[in-house]
């Protein structure tokens, strides 16, 4: 009963949490693989489309962003047009909305866990309360990840190759059709998902052969498995095709004018598969380096540990055990004298759960690109394994500390300024003083992340906001762009705001600009650009721990 209560407390931050809303921003894909572009296509909002949804490089299928972020847009879109919400559309909607759909999506790896536990013999309480208070569950499942949809398609793909009745028996092999449909379906979201799915598919395809005698049974099966793959393939890429070939207007129009036989014509012609696309790019070295090149041992050494902590080094040391035991048995014969080769789920360490962490580890770390999200979906076999045999029990406070830890640094500090920053510029935007006599807006961003403009809430027609993204521009550019901003003498009733990390404050200082208003925004931490020590221990601590709004004094200027 502890253990129920504590996981339903835990669901609950989880859900709460989301709604607070989370500040923390942990990478700009959360927002540019899908919020950001079905806010620019179902309600009209001003957003920056990024390469791989251009109709010139479309590397992400379109159909999840759509079933996601665009179902939710399209909701409140929708009860604002009915009245029965006046100004459904605003920053937090559009923040929140996303992440509490996937949030409610995230209770799909509680239900997996419930599930495979008895199957893998742990018990189902202690492995959710594992689950529930991970800062992964908590925080990188409740944001809009192709990585968070990877985890629960991983996580189903699980659950249907491991099923037991309820007297404990074990069920026959699960229907080839949902296999094919969820490995198919999460290969189009993420092709990286084939490394996730190899050793489930294998396992499965091993109870297809212990199960069946009949040769012709098992070709059924995997005939069966074939086929709904291949049809669930079409489905989506007649869908990215007719969205991405849709993408130019002319050709749009030139296609509503056309027979259905010239529409599916012209589709043909151009058929679009996003992850071939995906592959073709992220295999090429260049392309990979563009994005930031690792040593082939990082998610091994580095990302696993920062995302699971002490869960992550018991799953290595008895991995290494398992392995010595096993090449002991290899020397001494012992597998072929007693007929117990192979690996057996109910063997001492569980070693086929380890299989399941580990060899999509091992096929990820053949990428030079290793991103510590891309490790998230690992979350339910490890904790599957440091449940069984109590393994995490003598390291409770350690993983609670781990995970206390974890939520604050990725939930609330990191780039943490940059939503609240986003939120206030668009209330100041929209409040009815600038309703009534409009003006003009810059909003240049240095050294942050590249911030999501469709939490601006701007219309597309709407030409009185600019946004400038100076990423981590140098000293001298960043000064060049800021004095031309300021002495724009064309722009009468102009507002330029400068938003930039506490850490480069002194830098802004040195343009030769002076500032009429500033907004400190905490906190924030910038990993790019982190405070120095010594200061976090000075009385200036909160400003290196801040984000600054800095609106520029043109008056002064012009004088």
């Amino acid at each position: 009963m502890r253990a129920r209560g504590l996981w339903a407390l835990l669901a609950a931050l989880r859900a709460g949490w989301c709604l607070l809303p989370q500040a923390g921003y942990l990478h700009p894909d959360e927002f540019f693989q899908s919020p950001e572009v079905m806010a620019g296509d179902i309600l009209n909002l001003q957003v920056y489309y990024p390469w791989e949804f251009l109709s010139s490089s479309p590397c992400r299928t379109i159909v999840f962003p759509l079933m996601t972020s665009g179902v939710t847009y399209w909701v409140i879109k929708s009860l604002q047009q009915l009245d029965i919400c006046s100004s459904c559309i605003n920053s937090y909607t559009l923040l929140v909305s996303p992440r509490l759909l996937f949030t409610v999506f995230s209770f799909i790896l509680d239900y997996s866990v419930y599930r495979l536990a008895p199957f893998w013999e742990v018990d189902p309480w202690k492995a959710l309360v594992l689950l529930a208070g991970s800062y992964v569950t908590l925080v990188f499942y409740t944001r809009t990840f192709t990585n968070t949809l990877e985890g629960l398609f991983f996580a189903l793909l699980m659950v249907l190759v491991s099923s037991r009745k309820s007297d404990g028996s074990l069920v026959g092999p699960t229907s080839s059709p949902l296999i094919a449909i969820i490995i198919t379906a999460g290969f189009f979201n993420r092709p990286t998902f084939l490394a996730f799915a190899l050793m489930p598919l294998l396992y499965w395809a091993g109870l297809i052969v212990d199960s069946q005698k009949s040769f012709k049974t098992v070709i059924n099966h995997f005939s069966k498995l074939v086929l709904c793959a291949c049809f669930t393939a079409i489905v989506f890429v007649t869908a990215d095709t007719f969205y991405f070939t849709s993408m130019d207007l002319d050709n749009l129009y030139s296609i509503k004018k056309n027979s259905l036989f010239d529409v599916i014509s012209q589709l043909n012609e151009k058929m679009i598969v996003t992850p071939f696309n995906f592959l073709s790019y992220n295999l090429n070295p260049h392309n990979l380096a563009l994005h930031g090149s690792h040593p082939r041992v990082t998610h091994f050494t580095v990302n696993g540990i920062m995302l699971f902590g002490v869960l992550h080094i018991l799953a290595i040391g008895a991995g290494i055990k398992t392995l010595k035991e096993y090449i002991h048995q290899l020397i001494r014969v012992r597998s072929f004298c007693h007929g117990s080769s192979g690996l057996s789920v109910h063997s001492k360490g569980s070693p086929t759960l380890l299989l399941f962490y580990f060899v999509p580890l091992a096929f990820l770390s053949l990428f030079s690109h290793q991103e510590p999200r891309f490790l998230i979906p690992l979350i339910l076999p490890l904790v599957l394994f440091s449940t069984s045999q109590n393994r995490a029990v003598k390291w409770r406070h350690v993983i609670t500390i781990f995970n206390v830890l974890g939520a604050l640094l990725f939930g609330c500090l990191h780039q943490g300024g940059l939503i609240p920053c986003l939120c206030h510029l668009e209330q100041l935007m929209h409040s009815p003083e600038s309703s009534n006599h409009p003006r003009h807006y810059t909003l240049l961003f240095a050294h942050t992340y590249m911030p999501p403009r469709s939490l601006l809430n701007i219309k597309k027609r709407d030409t009185h906001i600019e946004v400038i993204d100076m990423a981590g521009s140098e000293e001298e550019i960043l000064c060049q762009t800021v004095e031309q901003q300021a002495n724009n003498f064309t722009c009468h009733d102009c507002h330029v705001f400068v938003i930039i990390p506490g850490t480069v404050r002194a830098t802004i200082t040195k343009c030769g600009v002076s500032f009429k208003n500033e907004t400190l925004i905490f906190p924030h931490l910038s990993m790019e650009d982190p405070p120095q020590i010594p200061f976090l221990f000075s009385g200036n601590w909160r400003s290196q721990l801040g984000l600054y709004i800095l609106q520029v004094d043109r008056d002064q200027q012009h004088l």
